[in-house]
């Protein structure tokens, strides 16, 4: 997931350990070990454009309950193989091992302008590596390893359709017309950002927490990974819900400018990422699917009503990236400073 602004909280007592946030408008529980088993939405991208009406419908319908409820599903039968997928983390595996730390060290942040990042926090509030890659409208990826490089493109290759595919059937969901968010964000030329992170297995790790809690700007993020463990997403109940994304499948979740497109009737979810039940190392692949970075982002007239009064300010995605100081690869969360 993206090296985002952590939701700062604090303890209100020795007992509860629970905080509230004024953005989620729920508690949140600061203990992992708060965490729990419990199920998760799923959706069979297929079915979402069956040609049966019936079952289409159906798979619409449960799409709309794991938006408006969740935030967040697991999405199966999505078209992507599973070789492309398991290629895909093969290759980052292989860059984390094949090359030196002091290589590495060659995209630490520098500018702007630039479109491949590394980082490495090990400290008591963020364990994990990390290569960022800007996939989209343009490609970029380190030329070391070959592996690497040829096992992403063809990853975000087979994603567009999924992308496309979900823009549509939220669309309809949201009563708006099929192609609405996909002209809106203008996502043929969508600013994809992938987050491919390393996290230590406890007897490495500095601290308990992998990534502090955040939500992610963009429509939506998209993750795969390889060994379930450590991630959790906190559901609108004030709930952490560990994460077990099922082989092959996608974990989706909503990002921060569709909240504002939609005014807050769909919201940018909560998640962290804990490491002090890993047993071995974990790798996961998290990339945010943005808007273009020219497009102003601002909610749906659809949504805002005498009931429903304006609830964010506008801003191109590329302004809400850059706020405080930041550079779009890095794809900081400013939610915040948009809430009127």
């Amino acid at each position: 997931m993206a090296q985002t602004s952590p939701v700062h909280t604090q303890e209100t007592s020795e007992h509860t350990n629970i905080t509230s946030v004024p953005f989620s408008n729920i508690n949140i529980p600061m203990d992992s070990v708060l965490a729990v088993d419990e199920e998760i939405p799923t959706v069979d991208f297929l079915m979402l454009f069956s040609d049966d009406p019936i079952q289409q419908s159906k798979a619409l319908d449960n799409l709309s309950n794991a938006c408006d409820e969740y935030g967040f599903f697991y999405l199966v039968n999505h078209g992507v193989p599973d070789s492309v997928i398991e290629g895909a983390l093969e290759g980052i595996a292989d860059f984390f091992e094949v090359t030196k730390e002091e290589e590495r060290k060659e995209y630490v942040k520098s500018s702007p302008s630039d479109r491949i990042m590394w980082g490495l926090n090990s400290h008591a509030g963020e364990n994990r590596e990390y290569l960022k890659v800007v996939a989209h409208p343009q490609f970029h990826c380190p030329a070391k390893p070959a592996s690497l490089s040829e096992a992403l493109e063809e990853y975000f290759k087979r994603f567009q359709d999924v992308k496309i595919g979900l823009a549509r059937a939220i669309s309809k969901i949201l009563g708006l017309e099929e192609f609405y968010i996909e002209k809106f964000f203008n996502l043929k030329s969508g600013f994809d950002v992938s987050a491919m992170n390393v996290y230590p297995p406890n007897f490495q790790s500095k601290g308990s927490i992998g990534v502090p809690s955040h939500t992610d700007p963009g429509f939506f993020v998209s993750l795969i990974q390889d060994v379930n463990g450590g991630l959790q997403v906190l559901s609108h109940k004030g709930k952490w819900i560990n994460v077990y994304i099922p082989r092959n499948a996608f974990l989706i979740q909503i990002g921060d400018h569709l909240e504002i497109l939609t005014n807050g009737k769909y919201k940018s979810h909560i998640h962290q990422v804990v490491v002090d039940n890993n047993k071995v190392r974990r790798i996961s692949l998290a990339t945010l699917h943005g808007p273009s970075l020219d497009t102003l982002v601002i909610p749906a007239t659809k949504f805002v009503d005498h009931f429903h009064p304006l609830g964010y300010r506008g801003m191109t995605y590329k302004e809400s990236l850059e706020a405080n100081g930041h550079h779009e690869i890095e794809v900081q969360s400013c939610l915040e400073q948009l809430r009127l």
